[in-house]
């Protein structure tokens, strides 16, 4: 069940130090201080940083300063993903022992040809909601034999989530309650528009759909807020919190800031970035403003 408003409220801003911070990242950085202040709740900071590879220092630093510079204040110690591997592969072979996940040896360019193969026939591979395409089932039904042998020989892999299997184990139909600036109420989950979803790959210990699940929960996180583009992604955490048996947040998706193009901004987009912003002379009361807050 979802936590009920007597409860004290968490809420968490989780940003990854794999660039800088953007206006985008100050709106929810700020609408869950917001939240958190208005309801007497407690403020988490997060540092996603799960790709050893794309993550560093000096951008981690660099969202320390940013958020003190909007005036944000947190909780210590932050968490940091980095720091609490054993927990994501703890609960990854919970779901490996309800034999509910399988060892993915497809590469992307291999994937990219099947369905490339697949839909010159005329014919639509299925797609999930940000519009990548389902991941094949050939290695879903490899024989147990076959995988220790390729595992044995070398061949990267990632692990996934048997999507079918873990429905089946699932009761009654999943659903979140949802607050934001979407649709609201309680929402049907319907997680198997995703397919197969990778839950740990070579090159990360845990994806973003399992970290993030087992974080919440670890951290007591009441009230998940963070941008519509998440709201579908959303159904995957569901279906995870049931199958490790861990607590429903009440979720919260907020508008997206856009860029001139329509599009949600990027990190790479330094005009909007907030160390730009600063250098430019603005200040919180000017980000407030450009962020109609």
């Amino acid at each position: 069940m979802p936590a009920s408003p007597s409860d004290k409220s968490v809420y968490r801003f989780a940003p990854s130090p794999n660039g800088l911070l953007h206006l985008g990242h100050a709106l929810s950085a700020l609408i869950n201080h917001d939240m958190a202040a208005a309801n007497g709740g407690r403020f988490l900071l997060r540092i996603e940083d799960i790709d050893l590879t794309r993550c560093t220092p000096e951008f981690e630093a660099a969202i320390y300063r940013d958020l003190a510079w909007l005036g944000l204040g947190w909780e210590e110690p932050v968490r940091r993903q980095s720091e609490h591997f054993d927990a994501y592969h703890a609960a990854l072979d919970r779901l490996t022992d309800m034999e509910l996940v399988y060892p993915a040896f497809l590469t992307r360019g291999e994937v990219k040809a099947k369905v490339a193969t697949y839909e010159a026939s005329g014919k639509s591979w299925p797609r999930d909601p940000d519009g990548s395409p389902l991941y094949p089932g050939d290695d879903r039904h490899r024989g147990e034999a076959e995988r220790r042998r390729l595992i044995a020989d070398g061949v990267r892999h990632a692990f996934r989530l048997d999507m079918k299997k873990a429905l089946d184990l699932i009761a009654a139909p999943l659903s979140w309650t949802e607050t934001g600036d979407g649709d609201r109420g309680e929402i049907l989950a319907d997680p198997s528009v995703w397919g197969d979803v990778v839950l740990s790959r070579s090159d990360a210990p845990s994806s973003y759909h399992l970290s993030v699940t087992v974080d919440d929960a670890a951290q007591g996180i009441t009230h998940v807020v963070r941008g519509l583009d998440l709201f579908e992604a959303t159904a995957v955490h569901r279906l995870l919190q049931d199958l490790l048996g861990l607590p429903q947040p009440i979720y919260h998706h907020h508008r997206l800031v856009l860029g001139a193009d329509g599009r949600k901004l990027s990190k790479s987009e330094g005009s909007t970035g907030l160390a730009s912003l600063r250098d430019q002379g603005l200040g919180l009361s000017d980000i407030r403003r450009l962020l109609g807050l």
